[in-house]
């Protein structure tokens, strides 16, 4: 158990919430065009395939400055390092917003907050290590998660309506507006540590980065943890891409397909707030994993063969609560696992995975879909073959002696 003379601040919620707002706010910033695929194609004069890289462009940036973003918060620290990513997001978004009519300006400015992204994203551990003591550290992790989908949530329901009611570069400009002041706001409330830590110092101390790394991929259980996030956040990447093209075959309407979508968000953001917080309270990581394998391979078969749109929905829910649920309690279990790595590098190093996976699902279903009905059904079985496999490594994992300590 945790000595009780390691002092909890309530300052840790002030910065915890800093940080959500620039991970909602550039999550915002990646997802904006994906609901307006037609109307931006039809503003910059470009293929649906050239608004589509405006979304792809953060995977891409992702690979190559992953790795550089969590040495940097491992070794300037969270102030400096999300900083960084911060105010690439705000002066980035500001240029996209105020270049808004011309495409390729706007990439470059997409391309400016795809490079904060891994510098705030990575963070989500390292931000819970430094601040929360370790039976509230997945609670943390889960909020910070949190924040991505519901960043992601409100770009795909508010951006259509925005820019219906006041035209794309009002809309833009607003965004840019928000990741200026969230900017601001991070480097005004933030701050690096606590006055003294709120654990012992054997749930503390961190390796250097590149001994980190080392010792991370060298653990039997983070490098099948490895394998479980690449297939898991890689069929969230594709299904979200795809939502469309894979229920219109059916039958389903585009309103549908978006309603699916965000629902499917929505169940994300309830699966982070619940399983995290069931995760800390029986100081368990492994079978909540398992659980949300099980729920997210459920999910998935409904969303694959759903024919009535109920089952869709409901599908869709149970898809986007137990698959996101996994994200925050997986980013603990790894940095535990993985101790003394830097959490920073744990972080990263999962979510290069689901980035790598993300690509090459998103590409790989769209080659082969069919080619007279459009139905990617096939893909989609072959992703839940993976997630099943996913399912059997995740029943090898042992708890980390970090967390069976503390029990």
């Amino acid at each position: 158990m945790e000595q009780p003379s390691y002092k909890v601040y309530g300052y840790r919620w002030v910065v915890l919430l800093a940080f959500m707002l620039v991970v909602v706010v550039n999550q915002l910033l990646w997802i904006t065009f994906a609901p307006i695929t037609s109307s931006a194609s039809s503003t910059f004069g470009v293929s649906d395939l050239s608004i589509g890289l405006l979304s792809m462009s953060f995977m891409v940036v992702f690979v190559f400055v992953s790795i550089p973003a969590s040495w940097a918060i491992d070794t300037l620290g969270i102030r400096a390092a999300v900083g960084i990513g911060a105010a690439l997001t705000g002066v980035f978004g500001l240029l996209r917003g105020l270049a808004a009519t011309n495409y390729t300006w706007v990439l470059v400015a997409q391309i400016g907050i795809a490079i904060g992204q891994p510098f705030i994203l990575n963070a989500i551990t390292t931000v819970a290590a430094r601040w929360f003591p370790l039976r509230e550290r997945a609670t943390a992790s889960g909020f910070g998660s949190l924040a991505m989908y519901v960043g992601i949530l409100l770009g795909l329901v508010v951006t259509p309506y925005l820019t219906l009611g006041a035209g794309m570069r009002t809309m833009l400009l607003i965004y840019g507006g928000l990741a200026a002041v969230a900017a601001v706001l991070f480097f005004v409330l933030a701050r690096e540590r606590p006055p003294t830590p709120p654990c012992a110092p054997d749930q503390e101390g961190r390796a250097l980065v590149l001994d980190g790394l080392k010792q991370a991929l060298r653990r039997r259980e983070f490098a099948l943890l490895l394998v479980i996030f690449f297939v898991g956040l890689g069929v969230f990447n594709a299904v979200t891409t795809w939502i469309e093209n894979i229920v219109g075959p059916r039958g389903f309407s585009i309103t549908q397909a978006g309603i699916t979508g965000g629902l499917m968000i929505g169940g994300g953001i309830a699966g982070a707030l619940v399983i995290p917080a069931l995760s800390d309270h029986y100081r368990k990581r492994v079978p909540f994993l398992v659980l949300a394998v099980v729920g997210a391979l459920v999910g998935l078969a409904g969303v694959t063969f759903a024919t009535g749109y109920g089952l869709l929905l409901t599908s869709a829910f149970c898809l986007g609560f137990f698959l996101l649920s996994a994200g925050p309690t997986g980013f603990q279990y790894g940095a535990e696992v993985a101790y003394p790595a830097p959490e920073g590098t744990t972080n990263g190093l999962l979510l290069l995975a689901g980035q790598i996976s993300g690509i090459a699902f998103i590409l790989g279903m769209d080659a082969f879909k069919s080619p007279v009905s459009g139905s990617m059904t096939p893909s989609l079985i072959v992703l839940l073959v993976l997630m099943g496999l996913s399912l059997i490594l995740c029943t090898r994992l042992k708890e980390s002696a970090l967390m069976r300590k503390a029990t």
